[in-house]
């Protein structure tokens, strides 16, 4: 199975999922769930889900119990896209090829949509309990996990000093940090709530985490890339965007070789943590999502 179709494979799973876990359209109040599931099946690849199962499977667990959980996780994720849009945040008029959630439902309904999607997550990770998907001990590992991953050590931090540092001069030590937070805090976080599902020995989720957070910067370096080499409709958003907001990227410090450089050393970085794990077909798919990151071209 290649790359592409194991992300869709994946990524099918975690829709269906989600598909059955989020309020329908209909049901009141209908704007707010119009906008989440507007913007949940907006597209996407389902890169850190996917990553969350491929890393339990190869720590020994079940794939199907870490579903749930995967699927928190990129509502997690697609709320933090929701905020990243808004006017106040980065104004972003489109994402993945149509309006942002707040053009199509206004700035009030989409931070409410963001808001839920934040939410929510913690309710659906405690539920799996009930229904005897996951112990008591996991859901509370998985919660700490993704709540870590959202709150100052990580995303929302990370957002705050990504918005503190433009128009500002900061060195590549502070851009790095910057980035350890807003992106691969929730890549990593994908890494251990896998293992954490595994239920994996401390050793085990500790090269995943590594790998996970090298992969992350990995994915970031390839984004500040993109920005400026990417093909508009390819990525569903304008190309640009860094340069106008006068925002620090790899790319700027670095330039386009040597930001090529950084993303090639970080998969690179990220191998050898996964190269610790036990050999099977999952490690395979992991090593295939890094090659896929690193090569990307949306």
């Amino acid at each position: 199975m290649m790359v592409a179709e194991f992300l869709e494979h994946q990524g099918a799973r975690i829709d269906a999922f989600l598909d059955s876990v989020l309020p329908p359209e209909c049901a009141e109040p209908a704007e707010l769930h119009r906008a989440v599931r507007y913007t949940v099946f907006a597209g996407g690849k389902r890169f850190r889900p996917t990553l969350a199962i491929a890393v339990c499977g190869a720590l020994g667990g079940d794939d199907g119990a870490c579903v749930p959980a995967a699927a928190a996780l990129e509502m997690i994720h697609v709320s933090s896209l929701i905020h990243d849009d808004l006017p106040c945040m980065d104004d972003s008029d489109v994402r993945r090829g149509r309006p942002s959630c707040h053009k199509a439902f206004g700035e009030s309904t989409a931070v409410l949509a963001g808001d839920w999607l934040l939410v929510h997550p913690f309710e659906l990770v405690a539920r799996q309990v009930e229904l005897g998907v996951l112990p008591a001990s996991v859901a509370v590992d998985v919660t700490a996990v993704l709540a870590r991953a959202v709150c100052s050590r990580g995303i929302i931090a990370g957002q705050v000093e990504d918005l503190r540092a433009e128009s500002q001069v900061i060195g590549p030590d502070e851009l790095e940090r910057i980035h350890v937070l807003k992106t691969a805090a929730l890549i990593e976080a994908a890494a251990s709530v896998g293992a954490a599902v595994a239920q994996a020995p401390a050793e085990l989720r500790e090269a995943s985490r590594r790998g996970a957070r090298a992969l992350g910067l990995c994915f970031q370096v390839v984004d500040d890339l993109l920005d400026v080499i990417g093909d508009t409709a390819a990525l569903g958003k304008p190309t640009g965007a860094d340069e106008r907001q006068s925002k620090n990227t790899y790319v700027s410090f670095f330039g386009l070789d040597g930001a090529r450089r950084r993303a090639d050393a970080l998969a690179d970085e990220a191998l050898s943590c996964l190269s610790t794990l036990p050999p099977s077909e999952w490690l395979g798919r992991l090593r295939d999502l890094v090659h896929f990151v690193v090569r990307r071209t949306t």
